[in-house]
């Protein structure tokens, strides 16, 4: 089950107990463990205590779903739809290991399985490894891509990628970017001014957003690395990956609490199949240990 030892966690903590000073120290530290940080489980505490004073509430079971309320305000999804008959643009962003590239080409299929002319752009010429990936992905998908050697300019790759989309009647491109270099400084300078080639082609303003890429098993880091590419490039949305694993999802609620984030898809396996639409009921309930 999703999230499954930490949400037994929390069914055993608020089942068949009354609520005291001592329940809720407990669910401080599993929400803590469970990565929702210090600053957002506080929040939620100070909210539960009210809420069960201000209603009476003295069984923990009756105060369960109150709080999936709670973070239910915390998080929400983003359905994508691409505008037909315009050249899209989705950035996909993130560090070298979340499974990046192989993210765009689980998006590449499903939105080409809907109807839409899909091109892929290597936009991580940094590393080798990255371009040969995607060229991959794009022979066994049959898109075409837009690709350069090793060390070329980012910024060039995506300038010839949108003119190659306007040339063929593409829809969408989707754009892989560098999740390493040999500084963060030079990172997020390189990211901006693949950002900026973007907006001086003249692309609009709904036809282009920038998504991360955020492994479900890196917790605190997950939020961290939101927040530094939200700082660089502002983000409209996250995806997650390695869903189907036990990670716990309080970074989730950080980054849409913090940031204000919204959920596109959550990636469950190896396969370009294994992506999905977020749910958010779905993983609320999972989170918490609902059935």
């Amino acid at each position: 089950m999703l999230f499954k030892r930490f949400g037994e966690k929390l069914r055993s903590l608020f089942g068949g107990r009354k609520i005291d000073d001592a329940f809720f120290d407990e669910l401080e530290d599993t929400l803590i463990e469970g990565d929702l940080g210090a600053r957002l489980t506080d929040e939620i505490i100070t909210e539960l205590r009210e809420i069960s004073r201000r209603e009476k509430i003295t069984e923990a079971e009756d105060l369960r779903a109150r709080m999936k309320e709670i973070l239910s305000g915390y998080i929400k999804s983003y359905e994508a739809m691409p505008e037909h008959g315009k050249v899209n643009v989705y950035m996909i962003l993130g560090v070298n290991g979340v499974g990046k590239t192989t993210t765009i080409a689980k998006m590449a299929k499903r939105f080409s399985g809907e109807g839409y002319k899909v091109l892929l752009a290597a936009g991580d010429t940094f590393r080798a490894a990255a371009v040969d990936q995607l060229d991959i992905h794009a022979t066994r998908l049959g898109m075409r891509i837009v690709k350069q050697q090793m060390g070329s300019d980012p910024g060039a790759v995506i300038y010839d990628a949108i003119s190659s989309a306007e040339a063929h009647g593409d829809e969408l491109i989707l754009l892989d970017t560098a999740g390493r270099m040999h500084n963060k400084e030079n990172l997020m300078k390189e990211l901006q001014k693949m950002d900026k080639v973007i907006k001086a082609r003249k692309i609009d303003d709904d036809c282009y957003r920038k998504f991360i890429v955020i492994d479900a098993t890196t917790g605190q880091n997950g939020v961290s690395q939101a927040m530094l590419f939200n700082e660089a490039v502002k983000l409209d949305g996250v995806i997650l990956t390695k869903y189907d694993s036990a990670a716990k999802g309080g970074s989730l609620l950080q980054i849409g609490r913090l940031l204000g984030l919204p959920v596109l898809f959550v990636c469950t396996g190896e396969g370009y199949d294994d992506i999905k639409p977020f749910d958010k009921d779905e993983f609320l309930s999972a989170l918490m240990g609902i059935e």
